[in-house]
C-alpha cells in the first residue's frame, strides 16, 4: 500500500500510539494509558486459555493494570504495522506482537506471539486507539525455574500492589488449557 504525503505523519503518530500502548502496559503507566484510548473503547483479547472483554477506558484500565501488577514482569514487542487509513480521522491497523510474562505470584512464564487488529480514530488532533483485539497465533506456558534471579522488576515498584488490585474475573473467560 502506498500513503500519500499528507498521510505520513498520521502513520507515524498511529505507530507511536502503538508503542507508548506497549511501553505503558508493561511500565504500569496508568496516566500514559489514559491518552491512548478513546472513552467508548473496546476491547476483545482472544489467547490460547482465555478470552479478556472490556467496553469503556475504566474497564481497560483496569484490566491491564490488574493483570500487569506488582507481581508481573511483562514485555510486549509490537511490530510489522500494517496500517490503512479509512477516512480522513480514522485507520485501521494490524500488528503482529511478541508477549513474555513472569507471574511470580503463581511461579509461571507464559510467552507467545498475537496478532492485534486496532481500529484508530483522530479526535482533537490525537490519534487514539478505539477498538483493541488480537488472536494468538501461539501461547505456551511453563513453570518458573526455582533459584531463577530476578535483577531488575519496574513493575514492582510502579505495579498496582496487593491491597490496590481489583477483582476482574467479569471481564475474563478462561478455557481449559489442554483443550486451547
Amino acid at each position: 500500500m502506498s500513503y500519500t504525503v499528507e498521510q505520513l505523519p498520521d502513520l507515524e503518530a498511529i505507530k507511536r500510539l502503538k508503542s507508548r500502548y506497549c511501553r505503558a502496559t508493561d511500565l504500569g503507566d496508568e496516566a500514559l494509558l489514559r491518552q491512548i484510548f478513546t472513552e467508548d473503547v473496546t476491547v476483545e483479547y482472544r489467547g490460547g486459555a482465555y478470552t479478556a472483554m472490556a467496553n469503556g477506558v475504566d474497564e481497560m484500565i483496569d484490566f491491564l493494570m490488574n493483570a500487569h501488577h506488582s507481581e508481573m514482569i511483562t514485555m510486549h514487542q509490537a511490530h510489522l504495522p500494517d496500517i490503512t487509513f479509512t477516512g480522513p480521522d480514522s485507520a485501521e491497523g494490524i500488528w503482529y506482537c511478541e508477549d513474555f510474562h513472569i507471574a511470580l505470584d503463581r511461579k509461571e512464564i507464559t510467552m507467545g506471539c498475537l496478532i492485534y487488529t486496532d481500529q484508530y480514530v483522530r479526535r482533537n488532533g490525537e490519534w487514539l486507539i478505539a477498538r483493541t483485539e488480537y488472536s494468538r497465533v501461539w501461547e505456551a506456558f511453563e513453570p518458573l525455574r526455582p533459584g531463577i534471579q530476578i535483577t531488575a522488576h519496574q513493575l514492582a515498584r510502579t505495579g498496582r500492589q496487593p491491597g490496590e488490585r481489583k477483582n476482574i474475573d467479569h471481564l475474563l473467560h478462561w478455557k481449559d488449557r489442554a483443550a486451547a
